[in-house]
């Protein structure tokens, strides 16, 4: 039992240290160190703008988070298409359009999160999704929900890490 506490003293520290706080003794107040992480919002003209307060991407530390992106063209305004699988193509576009402003790419997606307006669509959504992601996939949530912003038939957003 003695050796598990142990481990589980030793863990709790590696963990705290991780995170920028440091170890206190028992009963003794614990110090947070807080870390300025550098931010930053992206904008491109490559992808629509935001349709609302907020950016089309923000870089944090080496991390970009790609706010959701539809299948509208950024030249004109309108959708690529009325179906899932031309929005879905031009959601990657937008995507990767993005990203290159961040100064990362597709190949350095780590996470992904697909709304789908009906589920019917995930098979043609999933066979785009792997062209544009043919290795190493980043991990994935896929959702239906009740209504996309403009009756979109697919958003997707985006965690990457920033090109080394």
């Amino acid at each position: 039992m003695t050796k598990l506490v142990s481990t589980l003293i030793v863990l709790s520290c590696l963990a705290s240290n991780a995170f920028g706080q440091t170890a206190a003794p028992k009963g003794a107040a614990s110090t947070k160190k807080r870390v300025a992480i550098a931010r930053r919002a992206i904008v491109t003209d490559k992808a629509p703008k935001a349709i609302g307060p907020f950016s089309q991407a923000i870089v944090a530390g080496d991390f970009v988070f790609v706010a959701g992106q539809l299948g509208v063209d950024p030249k004109t305004g309108e959708f690529a298409g009325s179906g899932t699988e031309e929005q879905a193509e031009q959601v990657l576009r937008n995507l990767s359009a993005v990203l290159d402003a961040a100064g990362s790419d597709l190949r350095h997606v780590v996470k992904t999160t697909v709304f789908l307006a009906d589920m019917a669509d995930f098979n043609a959504m999933n066979e785009i999704y792997r062209r544009h992601f043919p290795e190493d996939p980043p991990a994935r949530s896929t959702v239906q929900v009740a209504r996309l912003p403009r009756n979109a038939r697919i958003e997707i957003e985006a965690i990457a890490i920033l090109k080394p």
